[in-house]
Formats: structure tokens, sequence, C-alpha cells
């Protein structure tokens, strides 16, 4: 008598039946099954009511848990129904692969997958592409031997819609004669890793067969092997192939998966394009189609789209068509992705993609019983979920949180200490509603090599605090760039890392007192003062943080000067993000209250000084307009950078009447190169933080309207197609209504305070002689609903602060 081999696809519903009606049918004493030996003491864990696939093995290097693989399985997986099926009955399931330990040992080989049937391991080291394209699919040419074109049609034809028949044995040993003829023809078909692991699963059969009889020993592996299990060889030859090999200690465990993840789309050598539609198969034996289109109309009405009975009826009558006249035994997904795009999509491959996205591949999440062995990190992270009630799910979902309540509060900061440990189960997103400090919105969604960072950041910690607290220290410490510490500080006030702080600060001190480049310096500023604000919503005493600001922002106030002086184009474009940067943050810092110790600032001369129209501003915030003053000025800094100067002084209020035509007419000047005018233009009225709105200033200000018309119809010739990008690059960045009043403003002609009346008489859109009151109110309700916003945001900041 012989052992029953059952050769598989890893994934698929129907080898999935076939295994459980063949284990029925012979019902052996002990299952062996493709997957590391180490996880046999973890095959109990499939009978717990907890365990709900689908769910993968995880096995990662106990000192670097970053060289990790992954088994996975799913609810239609033929090893799942095997393990199932021996737990169920009580009868022994063992792993009979290659050892985890030895696979794992190999350094340079990374993070690990296992290996379908003729397919190529993610993780393997190998020659690179070519070689990959060297090896040989099983599928792909038994397919093209049929006939087909399309590997999954054939599987699908001749196993997936394959009914139960009288031999439940009958499709293994076809299927291993097929493999067999190919393996006698490509040999390991270039996977030659393939000869150790199946020297390995006949030792493990030889030992089953010396404990139990031949015919009681049942092998559930990819069909690829079993011609290597029945060959013929001797115990010395296995051993010697196994001889030497690399080792290492090794953890294994179960992980959640997802269908998501097993989508050979996500990069797993051994996926299926369809998932969703391969369980949907599984757990639906009866009338598959017809409940496969019910879905999908339920789906597309969930979504608005009008789909009626008729629609499923007539998809369902269209399906079956289709596999008639493609001579198929059951409409597959191709049948019925067909009849889903004609019938219930009026042709539309859009409301398509949403069906493929969420049914035909899915968003399913498995889960693992709290026994399951996990490192102390993931532990507390589960617990921590528990109580702040912060489920990990597949689907993306957005999460708005508001920090005033405790429990949102406590969500906020997991999700940032996770961040800060490289474990990005959340990103943030912009928020819909409130921009107020108190609020924050959350992007989240988990995904299965989440589990290996959770390890992966063990090393750090056995709680997701202490371990989010070490992280941030260590950051600190081998940081390089003053930005990255200014950031990090940042992150600890978000995460709640008052223990980290103290070393951050010290670090940050120290950094801020050697790092001379002004550029750096004003990258560090915008995350300090953040912090700032984030200490007032979240109660942290921020006043060490304060004071390193308010000395930051005065060495930026003394050094941008001379360090904006002479700029190519490039340099120039980065100055003047520094700029917007400092102006928001100085607005912010000078809200705070923060001040410099030091009151040195560089004063304008008096040539400099005249026509500034000066409101007497006090604080962080006048020495700051004094600075901007002094760049408006001077004829050395790049024309981007007083362009932007000037208009954050207007914007401020700082430019006396008339002055910024005055500084337009200047910049304009004939004698200013066409280059440079333009600059100064995308500087004044380009977009930017604080310089928005430029186009309606130009509607607005019939001035400066003028002023650029009449520079820009005298540019030279040979000067034009230079400035001409930078132009479009200013213009093109306004709202399509600005653009076009200021083109019909621009055609008939603006000449000075004449134009208004011109304007009029033409019947320019935007412009009457007298005032529309009907028109005016109408915007009366809006106005009220974002003045009422803007109150209820400095409310709520009060409140929390």
């Amino acid at each position: 008598m012989k052992p029953l081999l059952m050769g598989v696809r890893h994934h698929g519903p129907g080898s999935a039946r076939a295994v459980r009606a063949a284990l029925d049918a012979a019902d052996p004493r002990v299952v062996l099954i493709e997957g590391p030996p180490e996880a046999d003491a973890l095959v109990p864990l499939v009978g717990d009511e907890a365990m709900r696939p689908p769910v993968a093995l995880l096995a990662h290097v106990v000192d670097e848990p970053g060289r990790s693989a992954f088994w996975p399985f799913a609810e239609f997986s033929p090893e799942w129904a095997a393990l199932t099926w021996a737990v169920e009955r009580g009868v022994p399931a063992r792993f009979i692969d290659l050892p985890a330990a030895h696979s794992l040992a190999d350094k340079e080989r990374g993070a690990q997958l296992p290996e379908s049937e003729g397919e190529a391991d993610e993780g393997e080291a190998g020659e690179g592409e070519a070689e990959a394209r060297m090896r040989v699919d099983p599928l792909a040419v038994l397919a093209e031997t049929a006939g087909y074109d399309d590997p999954e049609r054939w599987w699908e034809d001749v196993v997936e819609h394959r009914g139960s028949g009288a031999d439940a044995f009958a499709p293994f040993e076809a299927l291993g004669e097929a493999m067999g003829a190919l393996r006698e023809w490509y040999g390991t078909g270039g996977h030659d890793r393939d000869l150790v692991r199946e020297a390995h699963m006949r030792l493990q059969l030889r030992a089953a067969q010396r404990e139990f009889d031949a015919a009681d020993v049942a092998v559930v592996c990819g069909a690829w092997h079993v011609p290597a299990l029945r060959q013929k060889t001797t115990v010395a030859a296995d051993r010697a192939l196994l001889k030497g090999l690399p080792k290492a200690k090794v953890d294994l465990t179960w992980v959640p998966w997802t269908h998501r993840r097993l989508a050979r789309a996500s990069g797993y050598g051994a996926g299926i394009d369809s998932p969703g539609w391969y369980g949907h198969l599984f757990s639906t034996p009866d009338r598959p189609v017809e409940r496969w289109l019910t879905k999908v109309a339920g789906l597309l009405r969930d979504e608005d789209r009008l789909v009626s009975s008729a629609h499923v009826i007539e998809a369902v009558r269209l399906a079956d068509t289709l596999a008639a006249m493609r001579g198929r035994p059951l409409a597959g997904l191709s049948e019925t992705t067909d009849a889903i795009r004609a019938v219930m999509c009026d042709g539309s491959d859009v409301p398509l993609a949403l069906v493929h996205d969420k049914l035909v591949v899915g968003d399913v999440l498995g889960e693992v019983p709290e026994a399951a062995p996990a490192v102390p990190l993931q532990r507390d992270l589960t617990r921590t979920q528990r109580s702040l009630r912060l489920q990990p799910e597949a689907l993306e979902r957005e999460l708005e949180l508001d920090l005033r309540k405790e429990n949102d509060a406590g969500r906020s900061r997991l999700l940032h200490r996770l961040r800060l440990l490289g474990i990005g189960w959340g990103e943030p997103a912009e928020s819909r509603g409130s921009t107020g400090t108190f609020r924050e919105t959350w992007g989240l969604r988990w995904e299965p090599e989440l589990s290996v960072r959770v390890a992966e950041a063990g090393v750090w910690g056995t709680t997701v605090l202490a371990a989010a607290t070490a992280r941030a220290e260590s950051d600190a410490i081998a940081a390089t760039a003053l930005a990255d510490v200014t950031g990090l500080a940042e992150q600890c006030l978000l995460a709640g890392l008052p223990d980290a702080l103290p070393t951050v600060m010290r670090v940050l001190a120290d950094r801020a007192a050697l790092d001379t480049d002004v550029g750096h310096l004003a990258q560090a500023l915008p995350a300090l003062v953040r912090s700032l604000r984030y200490g007032d919503v979240r109660g942290t005493d921020t006043r060490a943080l304060g004071e390193v600001a308010a000395g930051l922002a005065e060495r930026i106030f003394v050094g941008l000067p001379p360090a904006c002086a002479a700029l190519d184009g490039d340099a120039a474009t980065e100055m003047r993000g520094h700029v917007d940067a400092v102006h928001q943050a100085v607005g912010l810092l000078d809200e705070d209250g923060a001040e410099p110790q030091s009151r040195q600032q560089p004063e304008p001369s008096e040539d400099e000084d005249s026509g500034w129209g000066r409101r007497g501003s006090s604080g962080t915030r006048g020495r700051w307009q004094s600075v901007l003053r002094v760049l408006a000025s001077r004829d050395t800094v790049a024309g981007v950078i007083r362009g932007r100067c000037a208009r954050l002084l207007l914007d401020e209020g700082q430019l006396a009447e008339g002055e910024a035509a005055r500084l337009m007419g200047l910049a304009l000047s004939p004698g200013t190169p066409p280059g440079e005018a333009a600059a100064w233009i995308e500087g004044f009225v380009g977009g930017g933080v604080g310089g928005s709105g430029g186009g309606m200033l130009l509607v607005h200000d019939e001035r400066l309207l003028a002023l650029v018309d009449a520079w820009l119809t005298g540019v030279p010739d040979g000067a034009f197609t230079d400035v001409l990008p930078l132009l479009r690059r200013t213009f093109s960045a306004y709202e399509p209504g600005v653009r076009r009043t200021l083109g019909e403003l621009v055609r008939r002609g603006p000449k000075g305070d004449g134009h208004a009346a011109a304007a009029v008489a033409q019947g320019v859109p935007g412009f009457a002689a007298e005032l529309d009151e009907e028109r005016a109110d109408a915007v009366l309700p809006m106005l009220r609903l974002l003045l009422q916003g803007a109150a209820d945001d400095r409310n709520d900041h009060v409140g929390a602060a």
C-alpha cells in the first residue's frame, strides 16, 4: 500500500473540497501538510472558535524579526481543509516542509514567502528577473497543452467547477500524472531550492510510514512536489542534501491575514487573482452565479446605482449564455464580469472597478485567538486596542478624533506612538471639518505585514509606551539634521512621551546651538511652533520648547537677510518656501506669547524705511516684519523673494497707501532684466503660505494689474520665451473664474483709475455702477456659517487649553 498523495494548488475551493472528500474516503491516521515543522505545536489552535481565516503562520528570526516568512491559509485553502479535518477527527496533523530555521537562516535572502507550485518565491535570492522568467509555471504549461490561453480559466474549468465524482482520489491521480510528465521534461523547472525541500519532505514521509501503515498516511502538498515524493531515493542521499544547512533560532505564531494580500497583485508568489470570488465559490456550492450577481447588485445599490432584480436576472442569463458559447462547464469569473459590465454597469469599467476591489478581491480580515503566541509588545498593543475600542480592520476607513475626549486622545497617542515605531497602521489625513488643533483625522488600514513590524519594534520595549519612548530617545541621539530633531520633539508631544522629551530637548538645544545654516533653522522652526500649540491641547508643559523656539526665531531674523543674497533660481525658490514657513510659524509663535531673550534685530536703513507705513507692531511679529522690509528692499535679494516679502507685508497691512504699486513699479522697470521681473511677479502674486489669493489682488487693484500688463507688453520678443514658463506657472494656479475675469479686464485694456468705469460701460462681469444688493445678500448665509465655524474653533481651543 502507498500513502495518499494529494497534489493541490495552494488556494482553491475545488481543491479544498476535493481534499476533504478524499480524507473522508481514506480516513487516514495522520495527515502531513506542506509547511514549517516548527508550527506543529500551533495546530490545535485551528480548532479554537476565535480562529477565523484568512490567517497565516508567521515565522521570524528571534534576534532579527525583520527576517520573516508567511504561510497564508484561507477558508478555501486545501491545507486549511486538511488541518480542520484533522483537528475535528482528532487525527495528528504535521508539517513536513523544510524547517523555517533553515529557510530564514540565510541573511542575504531577507523576508520570504513559501513557494507555490511552479511560481517564484518572492523572497528568494536569484539571478533577477531574467531567471524568474525562465522558471516553469506548470499550470500555464498544462493549460497551453489543453488549448487554453489563460491558466486561471483552465484551472477553473477542470478543478474549481468540477462537481463531486464517485472516485474521490481520481483528480489527484490525474494531476499527479500530469505533474510527473512535466517534471520528467523540465526537471526542477528552475526551482533548484525545491530539491532540498523535497528531500526533507521525503524524510518526514518515511518517518510517518514507520509510525503508521503507509495506507494510513495522507499528504497534502503543492502538486509540483508529488512526483518528487513518489521518487525512490535513499535516506542517505536525502540527508546529504540537508547536511550543512545554516540554521537560526526562530519563533512562529498565527497572525491575521487578508483577502487583499492573497491576491497576486499584492506580491505574494502563491497568490490568486480573485480571493473574494474563490471564497464565494467555496461558501456557496449551490447556484454560485445567481448568488454572486445578487451580491454585486447589492454593492452597486449601496453606491446609489439603479440596479433592479430584472438586471440580476438578465445578467445571470447572459453569463450562462457566454459560458455555453465559450464551451465552459459553468459561468466563471470572466463570464460574470462581462455580464456585470454589460447589464449592470452600462458598459462602463468605472463601477466594475469597484466590484473588483470590494468583491472579487475583498477586504476580509481574519482573526486569531488570544492563546496564540505573541511578543509582549503585540499583547500590549492588543490590550490597548481593546481598551480604546479601536480594532484592526482590513478595510481602509477614516477616523475623526476629538482630542478633548479622553478616549479619542488615547487613540491619537496610540497611533502616533505606532508611527514613531514604524508601524503604519494609521496615517494622518486632512480633516473635512474643523481645522483646530483639538481635531485629528486618520486613515486606518491594517495590513498583515504590520505583525512583522510589531515584532521588530519589540526590541525597544515590552509595551507601546516604553518602546516608543526608547525609540524616540535613540532617534534623537542618532539624528544629524536639526529639522529631524524638532520633528521628533513634535512627535513626542503628539504621542504623549514625557519621559523622552528631556533627552530630545537636550539634543535639540545642542544641535540648534551648533547649526548655522539659516535654511536648516527655518526648516526646524515650524515643527517647534506646532509643538507649542499641541502642548496647549494636550496639557503638556512646553516652556522649554518655547525658549528654544524663540531663540531659533531670533537667529533666523538675524541670519536670513545675508542668506538671501546672490542666490540662483533654484536656491531662491527654496528660500522662498522657507520664508513662507517662517512667516506662518512666527504668527503662531507670537500668539503663544513666546519672546526671544535677545532683542537685537536688523533695522532697515533710512532709505529702506521711507514710505513703509509701519504700524508699530511689537514682539516677535514686529521684528519679523522688519526682516521682511529689509528683504523686500534689497536689490541683491532674488526677485522671487523680494516679491513674496512685499506680498506678506501687504497682507499684514504693513505697506502704506500705494506702496505696493511703487514696489511693483520698481521691480518691473525697464532696467530690470525680464527674468528677474517675472520672478518678482511670481513671488508677489503666486500661491504659497501667506500668499494665496494673488489673482483676486490683481482683479481688485487696477494699478497693479495695469503695471503687470504694461510690463508684459513691453517684454522684448527674445526674452518673452524665457519669462513665459514662470508666468504660466504663476497664473495657472488661479481659479478658473479668476483667470477668466483677468482675461476680460486685460482684453478691455486697464487704464489706471478709469478702468472701473470702462469695465462698467462694457459689461465686464463683477463690475457695475451701483451695489447689487441682491447678489451681496446671497453670500450672507455662507458668511455666517464661516464666521460661526471660526468662532467655534476659537472657543473650543480656549476650552481645551
